[in-house]
């Protein structure tokens, strides 16, 4: 497969660690990740790393999914940069199907504390949709949050009086940026200045698992409430609380993850407007885990390294419903920490979203693999009967709200390309009509 390591870097944030400088130290874990040397990596490891990356998890999960992105091309010059006393070096490794930069991460005593794994971005693949209209809005930088999680945003923002109605965007898995950047796609800038060019205010944000990755990395009883909830609710806030838009028609929408989280974010503002829920799985993640790697082994039956993979990922799944069951003390797996694993136990986002009053609209691409149209169907079912409800799916798009044919694949991801426009005009019409309900 070209890109079955897409998982991993949407969904695994994967830790590791030092004696040189930091820049040759971060290039010596990366040759030996690339070469195989795993005893070599895990060796190094120290702390919370050493007890949630074993050599088993290196090898099998880790090893495996590098492996088949093929012979890497280059390996480039580490850039360094601070994160308050730790060392940040990203090296890019070029391989033939894609780019990868390996983020390396080392305390002041020249520890590896982390070990990140992350599209390279593609911003000089992006140019604006044609639905965007740049002499319709303005950007200005806003900052989510005051304490020591406070993170940098971008209001889009209409011209004209408003008071505009605002949506906050809620990213999908991984430590992504404002933009959402997968690959050479950003749908959360699309959504961005798609919707602010119709009327709408847009703020989106870092998420905190890439702004702090390292100190993330560290914590030890970290859940979904720290890696989205919070965050989410505290946009909602700001946004609400700014005088060019109208308080009474704040609305969020959730991608992926941050569909699935809904019901918790809901929870803490149950005073929003509305909600737009994009690609939200209903089932658990380890169901969801092994269906996309079945899927991705099944486009090339011939590729062994894939279904030892997809087998791989069974093993997880089992182990993650161990740990759930309260029937393994393993502190961490595929790099989600055990306290992040049982904090979601018995979560069911259709069910808790049929208690929560609060108009909504669910969107679903037929060709996503990722998040699937089981999930969608399982909205429709739990909350028929609701007239504040609505949902749309779109035969040609993925999980990205791309437009393709045939089976979807990873390789899309690094092909340009925006959300459809179609999806633009039917979240801008939706807030409308909510709107004019008001």
């Amino acid at each position: 497969m070209r890109r079955v390591l897409a998982l991993f870097l949407l969904l695994i944030p994967l830790l590791v660690c030092q004696e040189v400088s930091p820049a040759d130290r971060a290039r010596q874990i990366v040759e030996w990740l690339l070469a195989g040397e795993y005893e070599q990596i895990h060796a190094a490891l120290a702390g919370e790393a050493k007890i949630r990356l074993t050599l088993d998890t290196l090898r099998n999960q880790v090893g495996t999914a590098v492996k088949q992105l093929g012979k890497p091309e280059s390996i480039g010059q580490p850039e360094l940069r601070k994160s308050g006393n730790f060392d940040v070096a990203v090296v890019p490794v070029k391989f033939a199907s894609m780019g990868i930069n390996v983020v390396v991460t080392m305390d002041a005593q020249g520890k590896v504390r982390g070990l990140f794994l992350r599209p390279q971005d593609a911003a000089a693949a992006w140019q604006r949709p044609s639905y965007s209209n740049p002499e319709s809005f303005v950007e200005r930088e806003v900052t989510v949050g005051s304490d020591e999680w406070k993170l940098p945003g971008t209001l889009t923002l209409p011209k004209g009086a408003g008071p505009w109605p605002g949506v906050v965007l809620v990213h999908g898995s991984g430590p992504l940026d404002r933009d959402e950047t997968v690959g050479a796609h950003k749908p959360f800038r699309d959504l961005a200045e798609g919707l602010a060019s119709r009327g709408i205010a847009v703020l989106r944000y870092e998420k905190r698992t890439r702004q702090y990755a390292p100190r993330i990395a560290a914590m030890q009883d970290f859940t979904v409430q720290q890696e989205t909830v919070e965050d989410a609710v505290r946009a909602a806030e700001l946004l609400r609380s700014l005088p060019e838009i109208d308080s009474k028609r704040i609305f969020i929408l959730g991608h992926s993850l941050g569909g699935y989280l809904m019901p918790r974010i809901l929870a803490r503002a149950p005073w929003v407007a509305g909600v737009i829920v994009m690609a939200g799985n209903t089932r658990p993640l380890a169901t969801l885990i092994v269906e996309q790697a079945e899927y991705l082994a099944s486009l090339d039956p011939s590729n062994e390294a894939a279904r030892q993979q997809a087998e791989k990922l069974k093993e997880a799944a089992q182990q993650i419903r161990a740990v759930e069951e309260g029937k393994s003390d393993a502190r961490s797996v595929m790099g989600m920490p055990a306290s992040y694993i049982r904090d979601l136990k018995g979560y069911d986002p259709a069910a808790e979203m049929r208690k929560l009053k609060v108009p909504a609209l669910f969107l679903q691409g037929e060709r996503d693999y990722q998040v699937r149209m089981a999930d969608f169907e399982r909205w429709k079912q739990t909350l028929q009967g609701r007239t504040d409800v609505s949902f749309k799916s779109y035969p040609k798009l993925n999980h990205l709200f791309t437009a393709g044919e045939g089976k979807s694949t990873p390789a899309e991801y690094q092909k340009p390309g925006h959300v459809d426009q179609q999806v633009i005009e039917d979240i801008a019409a939706w807030i409308r009509s909510r709107s004019a309900a008001m």
